[in-house]
């Protein structure tokens, strides 16, 4: 099965259709992700170069590409330390959640190096205490859980508005529907974040239970550090429409009608933090 398969699959909207529960959802998402993460095919391009895609693409395609491997990187070392921790409570949810993204971002890493070819960058060093602010992977810190499942919401909602920065620069390549695949996913991964952080705060009356982004508000329990990724969701303006005036709904629900896209120097700014080389 290749990656574009698997991905046609889990974002079919036949599957999600089928699925009465998030257990259910999940269930089917670690099929898949299992399949993925052992016949890792790039998204139709076995029979391609890399090199000669990223000729073809121009460099704001390239540089896109990179970006974007730079967060997968990013979270793929997140969640595998993040269960060789010994934080995450064995065989909880949690943990059968984080296994079955971290194969998941493993997947997306090897599609992006292998559609980069020689183009492709080398993985930086990562700091996830960024500076010593958190210290997730310790299992003896009280707070570490909490902190595990803070910086994951962040990761990847970065990771959702980084994606829909990046599709105009991809815009007439063979990169740019897998990519829009890829931000689908990341987003499934967001919600349940989300969600798992609402169950394990007993919240789940907040914004965080929706599973999406309300306005710019980070969320309850969310570092201050991490306003950036939220910065510009209270966006109510789409096609030059004031949606708020057009339709009568609240700004509350237009805004969380839309994930608001961040641009090539807003993600790389949330990622720096976390990047030491």
């Amino acid at each position: 099965m290749s990656i574009i398969k698997f991905l046609d699959e889990f974002t079919s909207e036949d599957l999600l259709a089928k699925k009465s529960s998030r257990k259910d959802m999940f269930r089917t998402f670690g099929s898949l992700g299992k399949k993925a993460a052992a016949e890792a095919v790039p998204f139709g391009l076995a029979t391609s170069s890399g090199n000669a895609f990223a000729q073809s693409s121009g460099n704001d395609a390239i540089a896109s590409l990179q970006l974007a491997l730079t967060l997968e990187y990013l979270e793929a070392e997140f969640y595998g330390k993040a269960l060789d921790s010994g934080v995450l409570p064995s065989g909880g949810r949690a943990e059968s959640v984080y296994m079955q993204i971290s194969k998941h971002e493993s997947a997306h890493v090897d599609f992006l190096k292998a559609g980069l070819g020689d183009n492709a960058v080398e993985s930086p060093q990562f700091d996830f205490t960024a500076g010593g602010a958190f210290d997730p992977f310790n299992p003896n810190n009280d707070a570490a859980y909490a902190q595990l499942l803070a910086l994951a919401q962040a990761f990847e909602d970065t990771g959702v508005r980084a994606y829909k920065g990046q599709a105009t620069n991809l815009m007439g390549t063979q990169f740019m529907t897998p990519a829009l695949q890829i931000h689908s996913v990341e987003a499934r991964h967001a919600s349940e974040i989300r969600r798992l952080r609402a169950d394990v705060m007993d919240e789940n009356l907040n914004e965080n239970a929706l599973g999406w982004i309300t306005l710019n508000n980070r969320g309850p329990g969310m570092p201050e550090a991490t306003q950036a990724v939220y910065n510009g969701e209270e966006n109510l303006t789409q096609g030059g429409v004031n949606l708020v005036d057009a339709t009568g709904f609240s700004a509350e629900s237009v805004s969380q009608a839309f994930d608001e896209p961040v641009n090539t120097q807003t993600a790389q700014d949330i990622a720096s933090l976390f990047i030491v080389s």
